[in-house]
């Protein structure tokens, strides 16, 4: 591995208005290298990686590319220059074919006028091979699996001269085989030379697929170590400034450490169910159909009861969304039935279902979980706004929002100037803050997690694991959906498994494993996973 660095960033400093990103933050990728980014929700490992692709211009620093300094003024650039990156929602055209995508903007010509199609095919299919990707070129990219996007992405950078490959949370919606085979093609690339900066919060992987590793706290860079020299705990502690407690939750990647560093942590042990025998929530038969009449949801049977935290694993794109979207009003079933504490809310509307103190920590916070142009204390009385203390006789009550608002930023450790900041100049974690202290501070009998700690530092991940056990504790019902397998089963009692609108298969936590449940997520029968 050639010991010169390719690309040294100096002294990058970003500011979004007032909001500093980056504060003189230091980075060097070197040839051959695969190098981790860690660090808490808003400490700038994103904002850092997009002044390296061009996306974001710093306002002071400067950036050296093989000893030599460059300006990156745009992606165009960055691509010219060999850098290319993946981001966390991909940039494909979905009615586009994997071809086209992948071509987009560098098709080949002959006799500089007509597309060369049939070279492009060629190219793209050896990049693919060379990697052990298997594409269907001529397929639309919507009609992929998640999975197949991904490598498409990659694929993508690499067809456009990619040397360097930023990829930003790259397993975040992959079952455990397909994280295994794209950490064999990041392998594989790094043995032709290339480098590879992965942005990830899921310190395992970091320790199993790294090189290198550099932690950054609050827009700074704090050390550059090799992995080697490293485990979760010491990064943990890194990353958030301090030591982390002993008593860690199962599924916390300090939890890894006092059991094995090298294993997932074991599911943790079964509370006996000792409320009532009727579920809190019953789905019969739902079903669910696009405007093609293919099945969303088919025939799908649940219950969870209460005091217990029922888990939902399945690769995205496989009914999770369109369950969640059912469950509060959002979407309308074409069959089936949905009871919630005994009463019957099939096609009810949002606002009745609420009443019945249901809660939704949405996945997709910007569509569902805020209002970007309202300010921090408006967004955590949603839905509460016209009741008490809130509100009395129609009037808003400003100094009860204002003691609520303070003492729940505080409480939620929410990084903001003040309540009435416009939630829009948050991170993205602290929007997810909001969200969360909103629908945990509702007094819910019901909730739906959907991604909770999506984007969400180590501290305030560790606090939503430990309110949505303290609400299992107090006979509440939980339905937890996450892609990520740790998490499920580490907090989950139950979990039920989803596979193209169906659940395929229901297990207790504790008899489970993520060999099991990746197999079963991508359609495989749980006995082939037992055998492999």
């Amino acid at each position: 591995m050639n010991s010169n660095p390719l690309i040294s960033m100096c002294g990058i400093t970003k500011r979004f208005g007032t909001t500093v990103a980056n504060d003189r933050a230091d980075f060097s990728l070197r040839f051959g290298q695969i190098h981790a980014i860690v660090g808490e929700n808003g400490a700038g490992k994103s904002t850092l990686m997009k002044i390296l692709y061009g996306l974001h211009q710093p306002n002071a620093g400067t950036i050296l590319f093989r000893n030599d300094p460059v300006r990156i003024e745009n992606p165009r650039t960055a691509i010219r220059l060999g850098i290319g990156m993946v981001q966390q929602h991909f940039t494909l055209i979905p009615a586009l074919t994997v071809l086209d995508n992948i071509s987009l903007g560098k098709e080949p010509r002959r006799h500089k006028i007509l597309s060369d199609h049939a070279h492009a095919r060629r190219t793209i299919t050896s990049i693919a091979q060379q990697l052990g990707f298997n594409l269907d070129l001529d397929s639309a990219v919507e009609s992929l699996p998640i999975a197949s996007q991904q490598y498409s992405e990659i694929v993508k950078t690499l067809y456009h001269g990619a040397d360097i490959l930023i990829l930003d949370e790259p397993t975040a919606v992959l079952a455990p085989q397909e994280v295994s085979r794209l950490f064999d093609c990041l392998r594989g690339l790094r043995k032709e030379g290339k480098s590879v900066v992965l942005i990830t919060h899921k310190l395992q992987e970091v320790m199993e697929i790294a090189d290198f590793i550099t932690v950054m706290r609050r827009g700074q860079s704090i050390v550059s170590l090799s992995t080697s020299q490293t485990d979760p705990v010491q990064l943990s502690e890194l990353m958030i400034g301090e030591q982390m407690p002993s008593t860690a939750p199962r599924g916390h990647p300090a939890a890894a450490k006092e059991k094995n560093a090298a294993k997932p942590p074991a599911a943790k042990s079964e509370k006996p169910m000792a409320h009532s025998t009727a579920p809190a929530l019953r789905l019969k038969d739902v079903t669910l159909r696009a405007e093609n009449d293919r099945h969303l949801l088919n025939r799908v049977t649940l219950e969870v009861f209460g005091g217990e935290i029922v888990g939902i694993a399945g690769v995205e794109g496989n009914g999770q969304n369109e369950l969640v979207e059912v469950l509060t009003g959002l979407r309308k079933i074409d069959g089936g039935e949905v009871t919630l504490s005994g009463r019957l809310i099939s096609n009810t509307s949002v606002k009745a279902i609420r009443r019945l103190r249901l809660a939704h920590l949405a996945a997709d916070r910007h569509r569902y979980g805020v209002n970007l142009m309202g300010t921090i204390d408006e967004n955590l009385i949603i839905g509460r706004h016209n009741h008490p203390p809130f509100s009395h006789h129609g009037l808003l009550q400003p100094t009860a929002i204002r003691h609520f608002a303070k003492k729940t930023i505080q409480k939620y450790d929410i990084l903001a100037k003040g309540i009435d900041s416009p939630i829009h100049t948050l991170s993205g974690g602290n929007q997810q803050k909001i969200v969360v202290a909103r629908e945990l501070e509702s007094n819910p009998v019901f909730i739906i997690a959907a991604h909770p700690t999506r984007g969400l530092d180590l501290k305030a991940a560790r606090f939503v694991y430990e309110q949505l056990i303290q609400a299992r504790n107090r006979g509440n019902s939980v339905l937890l959906i996450s892609p990520d397998l740790e998490e499920l089963l580490s907090l989950s009692d139950r979990i039920s498994v989803m596979f193209n609108g169906q659940i395929v298969k229901n297990v207790r936590a504790s008899q489970t494993h993520e060999t099991e449940l990746g197999a079963l997520m991508l359609g495989t029968d749980s006995r082939d996973a037992q055998n492999n």
